[in-house]
């Protein structure tokens, strides 16, 4: 287990990774909130210093306070709300491009969306061709190597996102180059993110502090199969802030892959960890939500230790025909939780979408067709622990 100096600690890629706060404006005058990064072995989260208060060998790299209106419910804030999707890929470039170049991309799901924290799983990276793409020139068979332009940041931006988990098998398709291509857009379009090993992104808003942590069964991130090391950063995250998100992408793939049982799950010869003994294990550590993604179908909900888990929350968006839209694999979802500043479970929500023929991300009207599965693989999979979704889409304790 490798310890950092404070303020900053070697990330993946070679850039820092720095423990800054960055205030975010609350509506309704709740208060302002503030964004952190930390890395683990850093301590706790610094305030904001001037480039000068680094060590002189190591200058910091600052950026401007930015403010963005948050969603609120009250003026005395009891819980927060949290609103997470499954897996966005937003163009195949340069051929496979969705209508409008993008604009407006999100549009029909944005309103559904807000909260006061809004998280996707971004599997791409945002980068030019970096003349490094894991399936080489020409491209091998049966590899695929996914990218958007850097400018589909202002997307993500746009649709109401503020922080992507990075931990997936596809933010490296354009090799290290492109990987850190992707967190300069983030960062040029303000937004925040998560996903390398050791890495701890904790979000202050009105007043609770929120760690995210993303893993994946690939090099570079925290290693889902590496209960020992998932057990610690989640600690860690823990001491940081008051709340703790785990973004893990695990699971086998495909339209088969809806349910979740013991064990391993083996994809193409990757082990893609064991979904539900990865998921207890970080809730025993600390966690209080885990959002999966990764299998490109919805699965099941159960409550652990009166904690969330949502097992993959499907295909949210697959712009240019980038994700097949064929039988279940169409349906996504987002899902909404409120947690009180002591982890405590206050509600939850799920909203279903589906990909529209461009592979745009479509509020499904009717709540049938998306909440319908995750209630019935929630039933057949975890019986007593099962989350109960409502008519409505309400997620609700097991009596």
């Amino acid at each position: 287990m490798n310890s950092h100096p404070p303020q900053q600690s070697p990330g993946l890629f070679g850039r820092p990774v720095l423990t800054i706060t960055i205030v975010l404006a609350v509506l309704a005058g709740v208060g302002a909130g503030g964004v952190a990064f930390a890395n683990r072995g850093s301590g706790s989260s610094a305030t904001w210093q001037e480039p000068d208060a680094a060590p002189a060998t190591k200058p910091v790299e600052t950026k401007p306070a930015e403010t963005k209106p948050v969603e609120t419910e009250s003026a005395e804030v009891p819980a927060i709300t949290l609103s997470a999707t499954g897996d966005i890929m937003m163009s195949n470039a340069p051929n496979r491009m969705p209508p409008d170049d993008g604009e407006g991309f999100f549009d029909s799901v944005a309103a559904d969306l807000k909260s006061d924290l809004v998280m996707g799983n971004l599997e791409q990276p945002l980068t030019e061709d970096t003349g490094a793409s894991k399936c080489g020139t020409p491209p091998s068979a049966n590899c695929f190597a996914f990218r958007s332009p850097p400018s589909y940041a202002a997307h993500l931006k746009d649709g109401g996102f503020q922080l992507m988990n990075l931990a997936n098998n596809h933010t490296r398709d354009f090799g290290a180059a492109g990987a850190k291509n992707t967190r300069a857009a983030l960062d040029d379009a303000g937004l925040q993110y998560t996903g390398n090993e050791d890495e701890i992104t904790v979000v202050e808003v009105k007043g609770i502090k929120v760690a995210v942590v993303g893993f994946s069964g690939y090099s570079g991130a925290n290693n889902l199969n590496d209960l020992d090391h998932s057990r610690a950063v989640v600690q860690e995250a823990a001491e940081q802030a008051d709340l703790v998100v785990v973004q893990v992408h695990m699971g086998a793939e495909g339209a088969t892959m809806q349910h979740v049982k013991p064990g391993s799950e083996i994809f193409h010869g990757e082990n893609r960890g064991d979904p539900i003994k990865f998921s207890h294990t970080v809730i025993d550590a600390g966690a209080d939500l885990v959002v999966g993604h990764s299998p490109h179908v919805l699965r099941g909900m159960e409550f652990y230790r009166g904690k969330l888990i949502a097992y993959s929350l499907g295909n949210f968006a697959g712009g240019g025909k980038t994700l097949s839209s064929l039988g279940v694999l169409k349906y996504g979802g987002i899902l909404r939780v409120r947690l009180t500043k002591e982890g405590t479970y206050a509600g939850g929500k799920f909203l279903s979408t589906y990909m529209s023929p461009a592979g745009l991300p479509t509020r499904d009207a009717d709540q049938e067709k998306g909440r319908a599965l995750v209630s019935q693989l929630s039933r057949a999979d975890f019986g007593a622990t099962a989350a109960t979704i409502g008519a409505d889409g309400s997620i609700r304790e097991p009596a």
